[in-house]
This record gives structure tokens, sequence and C-alpha cells, in this order.
């Protein structure tokens, strides 16, 4: 009993001293006024909050919440029919896959990103390739595009879409489609009625882990984008480092972190669900 208090204990300091205190500075950070001198000083306002509305900040806000929201749709329309063929492998080539899918984990992103930035470049491998099969005479700007940011995301990101979705069809009871192959239920049928809800919280959870990242993968957006794909990430890092703005930098962090608050919310209503759908059909057999 003393042992499991102490690890309590210990757990909780952990929490408190590193999770908890950095995100009350920053939510008092984000109310207080900026000062070049002293970064922050009194007194209280909201001013930071009203100005990510404005024009300007909203309308960075609002791209990069495009860009992130595309790079997790497209890493889920990648991620789920690859999460369902590997679930029905045998066990061995299962962790073979899986093996391969992390092994890039390896390699720092940043040398990874540096890769993509070579391989779009107008003499990189993208290029020669289509110049060679003859799609196009010259070399297009691939680079400092909406394409390279979404493409670089996509790359960094889909495996953390491609885990949950794995786990939710591996745990998924495979008998219940045979029932309803049995009671005359299509393959649209049984994907709607079965394989979605089932699946639904390896999809809410790995979206969330996509599309937060996403929006603050700021050397993504530096080394692929330009000035003119930034995300969320270097809009906090500028106002931080650049331009001192500490409290519209906490700002924009807080919505971040309630936006986080959102999605965790909607992954516990899956779970809910998923688990309501199935009491349901223990009470019916």
């Amino acid at each position: 009993m003393n042992f499991r208090r102490l690890i309590i204990s210990v757990t909780l300091a952990w929490l408190t001293v590193f999770v908890f205190l950095p995100h009350l500075l920053l939510v008092g950070t984000s109310v207080m006024t900026p000062n070049p001198d002293h970064l922050v000083v009194w007194p209280v306002t909201l001013d930071s909050f009203e100005k990510v509305f404005t024009p300007l900040y909203f309308s960075v806000f609002w791209h990069s919440l495009e860009l992130a929201a595309i790079a997790t749709v497209i890493c889920l329309m990648l991620a789920y029919p690859f999460a369902w063929i590997l679930s029905t492998f045998n066990s061995r080539t299962q962790a073979l896959l899986l093996f391969l899918l992390i092994l890039p984990f390896w390699t720092n992103s940043l040398i990874r990103t540096y890769a993509i930035k070579i391989l779009l470049g107008k003499k990189g491998l993208v290029n020669a390739t289509m110049i060679n099969l003859g799609i196009i005479d010259e070399p297009i700007q691939l680079l400092y595009t909406e394409f390279a940011v979404i493409f670089g995301l996509v790359y960094l990101l889909l495996p953390f879409m491609v885990l949950p979705l794995y786990s939710s069809f591996d745990k998924m009871d495979k008998s219940l489609l045979e029932a309803g192959r049995d009671l005359g239920a299509g393959t649209v049928q049984r994907f709607r009625h079965i394989i979605l809800p089932l699946t639904m919280p390896g999809i809410v959870s790995g979206s969330l882990i996509v599309f937060l990242p996403a929006m603050g993968m700021f050397y993504i957006a530096d080394l692929l984008g330009g000035a003119k794909n930034l995300l969320l990430g270097n809009v906090v890092k500028n106002l931080f480092l650049v331009a001192r703005d500490w409290p519209m930098g906490a700002a924009f962090s807080v919505i971040m972190m309630l936006m986080m608050a959102l999605m965790l919310l909607l992954y516990v209503q899956a779970n809910r669900l998923v688990s309501r759908k199935g009491g349901l059909h223990d009470s019916n057999l």
C-alpha cells in the first residue's frame, strides 16, 4: 500500500510540475499585456484573444486549419484500407508490416523533411521522372506550395493514423460481419452498420493525433511551404521568438488546447457510442 501511494504521489507531482503548472502559466500569459522589456506586465486584458479573430491573424488561422484538415483526411483515406488489410494477415506478417511502418521513425523527422525537399525540387526525382516519361516538358514548381506542405504532413503523420485504426480493426469481432452476411446485408450495409461504428474510436483518435500536430509542425511549412503557406505553429513561433508578443502567442496556444479538449470529448463520445451498441448487441443475444 505504501508503494502504491508513493507511485501515485510521484505521478501526481510530475503531472503538476510538468503539465498543470506550464498550462496554467500559458493561460495566465495569454491574458497579460505585452511589454518589450519585461515580455508581459499587468493589467489583465483579453486583447490578445480579440486579435486572434482580426482578419490578418484569422486568415492565417483558417489557412492552417484547412491544410491540417486536408492532411488529416488524406491520411484517413490512405490509412483506413491499409489498416483493414493489415488486420487480415497472420500475426507474423502483421508484425513485419508494422515494423516497416515504424522504421522511418528511426530517422529524425527534420532529416526526412530535407529528403522530401530534394525529391520535390525542380531537379529532384519527381520532376526528373515526369520529364523522362514525357508527362511534362520542363520542371514544375512543387516546392513552396500547399501541395508540398500537405505532402510533407501526410508523409510524417500517416503512421499515427494507421496505428489507432489497426487497433480498432484488430479488436473488432469478425463474427459480426459473418452474421451480417448471413442475414443478407450487402458490402455497403456491413460497412455502414458494423465496420464504421466499431472503428469510429480509431478514426477519432487517429484524426486527433494527426490534426493537432499538423497545425503545429512549423518546420514543415518553413522548409516546404514558403512564406504563403504558414501553419499555426509558425505563427506561434514568430510571436514568441520574433515579435516577442508572448500574450498573443499564448492565446493561440490556448485555442489549440481548447481544440484538443474538444476532440478528446468527441473521442470519449465515440467510445461511449460503440460501448452502448455493443451492450445492446449482447442484450439482444
